[in-house]
C-alpha cells in the first residue's frame, strides 16, 4: 500500500527541486513513487497542478507494441502499430491514475499565494537514504498518511533545516 506525503514549500521552484532529488533517489532505487505531483497557487489564487506521470505516452508506447504484434498476424505490422499507439494513447489521457485531483486542488486552494505543494505516493523506501536528502530543503507536512512515527520523523527532518542557519 502506497503512502500519501504533502509537504509545501514557499515557491515552485523549492518543490521542483526536491522532486529532481527524490526521482535522481528513485533511479538509485532508495524510494519508489507511484505518483508525484506539484501543485502551485499563483497570485491571483489559481492552482494549477503540474502531473510528472504522462500516462497518455505510456498507454501510446503499449499500443503501439500490442498493435505491431497483431498487425503482425495480419501482415500489416506498422498500421497495427499506428492504430494500436493511437487507441494507447487516448484510452491511457482518459485514464486518471494516482492521487485524486479533486483533493489535489483542494489543497492547492488552501496554499498561500505564491507557495506550492509537493505530493508524492510513496510505494517504498528506504528512510534512512531519503530523509538527509530532502531535509535540505525544508518544507512543512500539510498532510500524511504514514503512521504518527514516521510522520513525525518527517516533521522533525524537515523541521531541523528550519531551525539551522542557511
Amino acid at each position: 500500500m502506497a503512502n500519501l506525503i504533502a509537504v509545501a514549500y514557499p515557491d515552485e521552484a523549492t518543490a521542483k527541486e526536491v522532486l529532481a532529488t527524490l526521482g535522481r533517489l528513485q533511479t538509485e532505487r532508495s524510494i519508489e513513487l507511484e505518483d508525484a505531483v506539484v501543485v502551485t497557487r499563483n497570485a491571483e489564487g489559481k492552482v494549477k497542478l503540474h502531473q510528472t506521470l504522462k500516462v497518455g505516452a505510456a498507454g501510446a508506447a503499449g499500443g503501439a507494441l500490442w498493435g505491431g504484434l497483431i498487425g503482425l498476424l495480419f501482415l500489416a505490422p506498422l498500421l497495427g502499430m499506428a492504430v494500436g499507439a493511437a487507441a494507447g494513447g487516448a484510452a491511457g489521457a482518459l485514464t486518471d491514475v494516482g492521487v485524486d485531483d479533486k483533493f489535489l486542488k483542494d489543497l492547492g486552494a488552501a496554499l498561500e499565494p505564491g507557495a506550492a505543494a509537493l505530493i508524492v505516493l510513496v510505494h517504498r523506501s528506504t528512510p534512512d537514504k531519503v530523509l538527509p536528502e530532502i531535509a535540505r530543503y525544508g518544507g512543512e507536512v500539510i498532510q500524511s498518511s504514514p503512521d504518527n512515527d514516521a510522520e513525525e520523523r518527517l516533521r522533525e527532518v524537515l523541521a531541523a533545516r528550519e531551525a539551522s542557519p542557511a
